[in-house]
Formats: structure tokens, C-alpha cells, sequence
């Protein structure tokens, strides 16, 4: 494989792995990261990847919501002593651009500011490779990039150019195609948009959930707690067939004679790919299973700002107010408002909504990070079930966690029953999600804390 060098926008660091490797699994072709765990980690803003084209890198950029700029790799060192000799090397990847090709030099960092001065000293240290063409700076026919990574210093201030040459790492590199797809952010900003509610998802996670779910045209992909649309409209965009529904009509219908779904749609030119929008309690829906869906994609309600919901009541009534319910029912008085079936909360932990898709589940899972342990995740897999990716959105004690599970077997398993009695060990352990929406109003406090 050859190499590129990935620049990353400073945003969400443990979401560009898995965003890399769907996009990759997406336009089906294969992506390879550095066995050195320095390398591949993703808090760093450059990383070095293996790809067999340059058209491959180009897909990446322009799909990708994390993905500033990628480069061919020519050259990497903890110096530039290190780095002419990795550039030398390449030579065979760059002599095609020495005789007549126009070109532009930059040299830029991460966390440092470079003087003007040094970066002139810099450009000059690769006469070596003697380009003959003419230097533009506007239309170049390509780009010479150099990147310095300088060490972040938690947030501590530090001098416009203090600390200049001591980079932890330098990259040199052609640039393949600048990143496209972070311009999407503006485009669904919520602000901006016609129809949005007090739970809508921010534009930048809603299109990295939809690049999770490999969204594409002639898929169908279904939110369950579809709310006011915020994973709909990006998943639409990237061509799929979106249905949504939710327990709560009115949060997707919201006022007006056209529901406020289709208006947001219509502001993104995507409403002829949102197929319908329907009212029903997911935990007693109506899919039949049989692999209908090509994903779902959901942020489930855990409480803090919407309640979980599902149909019935906290309190059954007693015999007489049911006859009269039953009554009612039968006859409706003229000028009777529509009757607005009873809620009662439900514990997140006690969902299943896996049966119906064959290809990814893509969903939210919050969680409290002092308590989280790895197999939280896995008390929640159905039979036949993966987890691919298992990334973290950081708020200090808490966090939300973005997951995606992969079916992986064609056998069918019933719906799993979340009323039979739980194992030892299943009772011993208490995953970091189940009763989140108490734990998020009391401060997260552990037991005798605050007393």
C-alpha cells in the first residue's frame, strides 16, 4: 500500500478511526494503520495511513467530517535531518514534478506559531529536490505541505514563538485533495434550520453518525426516536431512504399544516427520500422482523432532557375508571379531543430495537465514567451481534458514548426478554448506563457522598 498523510480537524479524536474505516468499508476498498500505537493514536492531529490509490484518499476527504487535508507521504522525523533523508528516499514518488510542473510551499504547525523567518529557512532546506517549475501561490498545479506537531501544553499559555524548533514531530507531503465534507456543518447547523426542538442533535455528530451507518443511496435507514430529524436530514443527504417514528407525534409534527420533518427536509432539497414518519411505542412496534432495515440510527432518550417513554401507566386504574375508560372508547362524545394514550417510563437498558436490521446499528449510550467498564456495552448485544466501534464524547463524569454494532450471522434469534430473571453475574454488575437519568441529577454522587 502506498502512504498517506491524514490532517484532522480538532474535533471529536476518538471518532476518526471508526469515521476512516466506514468510509473505507463504504466505497470498499481496504485502509491499513501503523502498528505502532504512537502512531495510530488518535489524539494526534496527523496520522499516517495505507491506502492502494490516490483515488481512495481523495473519497476520504471528501466523505469524511474529521478530515481536513490528505497528503501522498513523502517524509516524516523527529528533526529535519530525519525528515530530508525519509524525503530523499521518496525521490522516485516526487522527480515526475521537477521539470515543468508549478508548485506552492507552506510550512505550518499544530500548537505553535512559526515565525516567517524560520519558515523561509525551511522552504530554502529542499532546494535539494530542484523543482524547475514556476512557483504559484494561487493556482499551483500542486501543493507542497509541511507540518510541524509541537506538544500540547493543557491549556497553558505560552509566548507567539516560544518553544520554535522543539516539535515533537515533523511530516512533509503532496497534497491529494482538501477535505470537503466539514462544510456540511454549516449547512445543518440547527440554527439555521426551519424546524428544530430543544433535544436536536448538533450538525458535526449527527453527520458522523451517518457516515457510521454507511449511508448511501438505495438504503433504507430508520431512527426510532426520530424527534425533530437531526440524524434524517444528514443520512438523507448522503442519498439513503430515511423512516422515522417516535411515541410522540407532535415532536416530529411540530405546528403548522406540513409536518415540521418534511419542512426541515425541504430546507436540505431531501423530502422526497424521507419515506414516512409514524407514532408508535418502539418497544411494541409493528416491524416485522426480517431484515428490513439497512440501519438504524438513533440517540435514544435517556432522560436528562426528554424522558424515556413507552405506553402505559404508571398507576393502573381501578375497576370503576376502567369501565368508564372502556366506555369512552366506544363512545366518543362529538367534540371529544383525541384521546392521548398514558406514558410510563422505561429503563434504557431495557431496549431491543436489533431485530430488523441486517447491516449496522448506530446509537448513543450515556454513560458515567467513573463507573463505565467495557463489557457495559456487551450486556446490551443480541445473538449475532459485533461491536466495530465504541467512541467516546467526553463531558468530564459523564460522557456519551457513539456505537456501532455490526450484524453478522443470518440466523434468526427471538427478541430478547428483558423481564426474565438476570444471572448472578448479571445482577453483580451494574452497567454505567442503567438508571443514568438519577445519577445526572444528583451529581453523579457515589453512595454516603453529600450526606
Amino acid at each position: 500500500m502506498s502512504k498517506y498523510l491524514v490532517v484532522f480537524a480538532q474535533a471529536h479524536l476518538e471518532f476518526r478511526v471508526p469515521e476512516l474505516e466506514s468510509v473505507a468499508q463504504l466505497y470498499n476498498f481496504q485502509i491499513s494503520f501503523s502498528d505502532n500505537p504512537d502512531e495510530r493514536d488518535p489524539g494526534r492531529p496527523y496520522m499516517i495511513v495505507g491506502l492502494d490509490e490516490e483515488e481512495h484518499a481523495r473519497l476520504l476527504a471528501k466523505r469524511c467530517i474529521l478530515v481536513k487535508s490528505i497528503y501522498e507521504f513523502y517524509g516524516k522525523g523527529a528533526n529535519y535531518e530525519e525528515l530530508h533523508i525519509c524525503n530523499r528516499s521518496k525521490r522516485t514518488l516526487w522527480e515526475r514534478f521537477i521539470p515543468e510542473t508549478s508548485f506552492r510551499f507552506f510550512v505550518t504547525s499544530y500548537n505553535h506559531k512559526i515565525p516567517q523567518r524560520r519558515q523561509k529557512e525551511v522552504v530554502e532546506s529542499f532546494a535539494y529536490m530542484g523543482f524547475m517549475g514556476k512557483i504559484d501561490m494561487k493556482n499551483p498545479e500542486i501543493t507542497l505541505g509541511c507540518f510541524e506537531e509541537y506538544e500540547t501544553r493543557n491549556r497553558a499559555t505560552r509566548e507567539r514563538h516560544e518553544g520554535d524548533g522543539d516539535f515533537l514531530q515533523v511530516y512533509f507531503g503532496r497534497l491529494i485533495e482538501e477535505g470537503s465534507a466539514r462544510s456540511l456543518i454549516q449547512l445543518f447547523d440547527v440554527k439555521k434550520r426551519s424546524y428544530f426542538g430543544n433535544t436536536s442533535m448538533e450538525a458535526e455528530i449527527s453527520l458522523l453518525m451517518a457516515n457510521q451507518t454507511l449511508a448511501s443511496p438505495g438504503k433504507l435507514i430508520y431512527d426510532p426516536f426520530m424527534g425533530t430529524g437531526s440524524m434524517a436530514y444528514p443520512v438523507a443527504h448522503f442519498g439513503a431512504q430515511v423512516m422515522g417514528s417516535d411515541i410522540d407525534g407532535r415532536q416530529m409534527r411540530g405546528k403548522g399544516s406540513t409536518p415540521g420533518i418534511f419542512r426541515a427536509a425541504s430546507q436540505y432539497g431531501v423530502s422526497s427520500r424521507i419515506v414516512d414518519i409514524c407514532t408508535f411505542d418502539v418497544t411494541n412496534n409493528p416491524w416485522r422482523c426480517g431484515e428490513l432495515f439497512d440501519a438504524i440510527v438513533t440517540d435514544p432518550p435517556y432522560g436528562v432532557r426528554a424522558g424515556a417513554k413507552r405506553l402505559g401507566r404508571k398507576k393502573e386504574l381501578d375497576t370503576s375508571r376502567l369501565a368508564l375508560y372502556h366506555e369512552h372508547c366506544t363512545n366518543p362524545r362529538v367534540g371529544d379531543s383525541p384521546y392521548i394514550p398514558p406514558t410510563k417510563p422505561y429503563e434504557l437498558s431495557n431496549l431491543a430495537i436489533f431485530a430488523e436490521t441486517w447491516g449496522r446499528l448506530v446509537f448513543f449510550l450515556p454513560t458515567v465514567t467513573d463507573e463505565y467498564e467495557e463489557v457495559d456495552i456487551y450486556t446490551m448485544l443480541c445473538e449475532g451481534m459485533e461491536v466495530i466501534a465504541n467512541s467516546l464524547q467526553d463531558f468530564g463524569s459523564w460522557g456519551r458514548r457513539l456505537v456501532t454494532i455490526r450484524k453478522v450471522t443470518s440466523e434468526k434469534y427471538p427478541i430478547p426478554d428483558f423481564s426474565s430473571p438476570k444471572t448472578e453475574d448479571e445482577e453483580r454488575h451494574v452497567p454505567a448506563h442503567r438508571h443514568f437519568r438519577e445519577k445526572y441529577f444528583q451529581g453523579f454522587r457515589k453512595d454516603g457522598e453529600g450526606e
